[in-house]
């Protein structure tokens, strides 16, 4: 009985086991033979992290037409150990537009090279247009081997503000080398402009897509179902503060001329336009095959149009300086307003003719002063600032306190405006006189009639054309201004501004001598040197200037503001080599005026705007 219980349980355990055998067998054959998903996953050797590039944030102008776009583009990569080396080379090469010399130098590396393997992709090549890999993409499957990436090349619709927007290009390797990761070689980046400054917000967050590769490098499937892949973050939008009508405006108005206009709402410091020219059209430096010869034309242009002439040149304000002089000479008690001076054609000294003047009517104020733009009285204020009541032997006290009012207007300083490379401008201090006459003779001693010229805005004195237009904004505001920026609103406005440019800057002038220049400035206009700066129905206040040009023909300078009582445009324009002030810079300043508070030119005034347009001013060049 015993026996045959243990005979029993020994054929159930026998059982058991060969039904495990079974199953286990018909599980080998299933996995083995009847699917091969996993003798195909057995084969991958390596996860590859592919690179998702994100699209870099799109650029407005401050009515929403867009500026700067994304120009879908290709890199072509290649798996050397894939290649077909039967495929129709010829016609690979014909779709692409390449030669035959070109494949064969670009897919044989030196393998010996520990940065090539047979079995990792590379670039093949670059900077495919959408258009050209549209043809190719339809016959891709015949090149095994292979692999398109999209990339975020840049586009422009309109040919404006190329020194505004910047450009894109490749990483260099000191950049990838200082980024911490944040790129690697073929990554692009902003170079100049917005694109420079808003880099961080541009660029957007790259994403990556896990593939298995088997020992060949063949792409197998999606790494876990994609379940680890990270999608990229595209860049964030700005709206710009430009007016693109008044920038393209402004262009043509300076076309065939050298110099810069920059234009400014003193309410917030917003930047309406900022012409350089000669400019560019931004395309020519958009990301393609053409781009480096492109870039070594304008590199090698005598006229140097990368050059942004805005806020990298330095200019002596000639008699746009005036106005910040007699502000100075009536805050500091050094003048009145009722200040009169005696112009017989000249500033003269002990019977000596020292610097000379125009003909014009007796100024019997500082209204006067400022409408005849009299260098004799500006001399004069000059001198009583610097000397105060007992500085004639101790200048440096006198423009010491002259340096403080001019800083605090802003001057050599960055102005903090968001573009790279901004120049600070220059005014000479009582030490820089100190090392310069002393240099000149030992002990030498200077004083303010030395200096005089400073009291007309020459001598050493340097400012960029946006430091006189954030002048001509602080006049206009009676006292105050915002940083010049051009970001009027990032991500929709989900990301802030930076504060700086939210932060009212104040200038330690009283009010009511801010309307005394201003109502001189308005006289220059109405019956002074800028006539050609009226404009009908607009009260514009402004001020001739005329840069001496040791080298040439003098520049023609303007600044103003309008209209008089809570202006909605602040600007200044320097044209080089284009003579007086009152020639070319006042009726360009005053045509831009109107077309921003109007949004056209009045009849009455077509024939200035064909004249400015049509004048060609490159030939006065040296």
């Amino acid at each position: 009985m015993v026996a045959d219980q243990n005979q029993q349980r020994q054929y159930f355990i026998r059982l058991f086991f060969a039904l495990a055998a079974a199953v286990l067998i018909l599980r080998a054959l299933h996995l083995q033979v009847l699917d091969s998903s996993y003798q195909t996953k057995a084969d991958a050797t390596a996860i590859d992290e592919q690179v998702i590039y994100p699209a870099r944030g799109t650029v407005y102008d401050r009515n929403g037409k867009i500026l700067v776009y994304n120009n879908p583009t290709y890199d072509l990569m290649v798996t050397y150990n894939q290649v077909d080396p039967e495929m129709d080379k010829k016609a690979f090469c014909e779709l692409l537009n390449i030669t035959e010399k070109y494949f064969d130098e670009t897919l044989n590396k030196n393998w010996r090279d520990p940065r090539y393997s047979k079995s990792v992709p590379f670039p093949f090549l670059t900077k495919i247009s959408a258009r050209d890999f549209a043809r190719f993409q339809e016959r891709l499957y015949q090149f095994p081997g292979f692999r398109p990436v999209l990339r975020h090349a840049r586009g422009y619709p309109h040919k404006n503000a190329a020194h505004l927007l910047g450009y894109i290009r490749e990483v260099n390797r000191e950049e990838v080398d200082n980024s911490s990761g944040e790129y690697v070689p073929g990554d692009y980046i902003g170079t100049g402009g917005l694109e420079l400054n808003y880099e961080p917000q541009l660029r957007g967050k790259k994403g990556t897509s896990l593939v298995l590769k088997d020992n060949l490098g063949r792409e197998i499937e999606s790494y876990s179902g994609g379940k680890f892949d990270k999608k990229p973050e595209s860049g964030k939008d700005i709206h710009t503060t430009i007016d693109l009508e008044l920038q393209a405006y402004g262009e043509e108005l300076m076309q065939n001329k050298i110099g810069s206009i920059v234009a400014l709402d003193p309410a917030t410091g917003e930047v309406l336009a900022m012409v350089s020219t000669p400019a560019y059209d931004p395309n020519v430096l958009a990301i393609d095959r053409d781009r480096g010869k492109a870039y070594n034309e304008l590199l090698q242009n005598p006229n140097n149009p990368l050059f942004d002439r805005s806020i990298m040149a330095q200019y002596p304000p000639g008699s746009l300086f005036k106005p910040i002089v007699a502000l100075i000479g009536l805050q500091t008690g050094a003048i009145t307003p009722d200040k009169a001076v005696s112009c017989g054609g000249a500033y003269y000294y002990n019977g000596m003719r020292l610097t000379g003047c125009h003909g014009h009517p007796h100024c019997y104020s500082v209204e006067t002063g400022i409408q005849y733009s009299c260098n004799a009285y500006f001399v004069t204020v000059f001198r009583e600032i610097i000397d105060g009541k007992n500085n004639f032997y101790n200048p440096q006290k006198g423009l010491d306190t002259f340096n403080h009012y001019l800083h605090q207007f802003g001057l050599y300083q960055q102005l903090g405006i968001d573009l790279p490379r901004e120049k600070r401008g220059f005014y000479p201090t009582s030490r820089f006189y100190d090392d310069y006459f002393n240099r000149q003779q030992e002990g030498q001693k200077w004083n303010s009639l030395w200096i005089r010229s400073l009291g007309i805005g020459q001598g050493e004195l340097l400012l960029t054309n946006l430091q006189m237009a954030n002048a001509a904004a602080i006049i206009g505001n009676r006292g105050f201004y915002y940083t010049p920026h051009l970001a009027k609103e990032l991500d929709g406005g989900k990301m802030p501004v930076p504060e700086k440019f939210t932060v009212k800057r104040k200038v330690d002038i009283n009010k009511e001598y801010f309307d005394l220049v201003a109502n001189g400035m308005e006289k220059v206009v109405l019956a002074g040197t800028a006539r050609s700066a009226y404009v009908p129905g607009v009260s514009v206040c402004g001020k001739t200037g005329t840069a001496e040009n040791p080298h040439g023909k003098d520049h023609s300078i303007f600044f103003a503001f309008a209209p008089k009582d809570n202006p909605r445009i602040a600007i200044a324009v320097y044209v080089e080599n284009a003579g007086f002030g009152g020639t070319f810079a006042a009726p360009i300043a005053s045509l831009m005026i109107e077309k921003l508070i109007n949004r056209k030119i009045d009849d009455s005034r077509k024939w200035l705007e064909q004249r400015i347009m049509e004048a060609n001013l490159m030939d006065a060049t040296p």
